[in-house]
């Protein structure tokens, strides 16, 4: 399973995604001020700062949810003024949630499952009747979950209720069912919060597996610095909705205002 093609290919270090010039207010708050930053592809692009930074308001942004007063999102070359979150993921970007979003009641394997909807192209009268074609697509769409459940190595728990599952398994179903929609760019908003050490190391290799294998571009909101550091190809850093720097993870350490805005003042 690759990353989609639909509308203009982006080669390996282009600009995927480019935010220009975006603030976002919500009544007299300013969530996010003039903010521009590029995500190339094929690269891991973190997103980091301090709470009431900005950073869930941008992703909300990037994939649709939220629509900027001013400034503008391209993604592969188009300009997308006002798209719509099923535009986004039908359009090729995938997100996670800071909070666990998943249908509790329903398996993991069923969960995973949910993230085929959009590339399912029979009727839903077919699909209610499971029978000829929509029989056989639903049995290539199986075999492509399969596939991220094999990847994700979660085989033991694919018919567990995920309400029934630890925190950090929840977390790895969520992101399976992000790739099962084939995105070209992954958003992940706080992978790791409420993870333990050995949880995170699991998740943090999948993530760069997720990046080499699949080819896909992700965007990570984080707050273990360690995680950012060792995952990261460039950060940009937002505090209180402006970017105050942008750079490789050793420029991103070195930088005097993410030190006293972020990591802590120097003594």
């Amino acid at each position: 399973m690759r990353a989609p093609t639909n509308g203009p290919d982006v080669a390996a270090g282009d600009v995927l995604l480019a935010v220009e010039n975006v603030s976002l207010s919500f009544g007299g708050v300013r969530a996010v001020s003039d903010v521009s930053f590029d995500i190339r592809k094929g690269e891991i692009r973190a997103i980091i700062g301090p709470n009431g930074a900005g950073k869930t308001s941008m992703l909300n942004v990037i994939n649709g949810f939220y629509h900027p007063q001013e400034g503008r999102i391209t993604f592969k070359g188009q300009t997308r003024p006002k798209m719509r979150p099923y535009e986004a993921a039908d359009g090729g970007i995938a997100r996670t949630f800071q909070n666990v979003a998943l249908f509790r009641g329903m398996t993991a394997l069923d969960n995973i499952m949910a993230g085929r909807s959009l590339k399912m192209n029979k009727s839903f009268f077919w699909q209610l009747l499971r029978y000829g074609p929509a029989m056989q697509e639903e049995v290539e769409h199986r075999a492509r979950v399969e596939e991220i459940i094999d990847f994700l190595k979660i085989q033991e728990i694919r018919r567990i209720p995920v309400g029934r599952l630890p925190y950090g398994l929840q977390k790895r179903v969520e992101l399976g069912r992000a790739l099962a929609m084939e995105p070209e760019l992954l958003l992940l908003d706080e992978p790791m919060a409420g993870m333990n050490l050995e949880e995170k190391e699991d998740m943090s290799r999948f993530i760069l597996d997720v990046n080499d294998h699949y080819g896909t571009t992700i965007a990570l909101i984080e707050h273990d610095m360690g995680v950012v550091m060792d995952l990261s190809d460039r950060v940009v850093v937002l505090d209180h909705g402006e970017k105050i720097a942008d750079g490789t993870p050793d420029e991103i350490k070195s930088n005097q205002a993410v030190i006293d805005a972020y990591l802590g003042v120097a003594h």
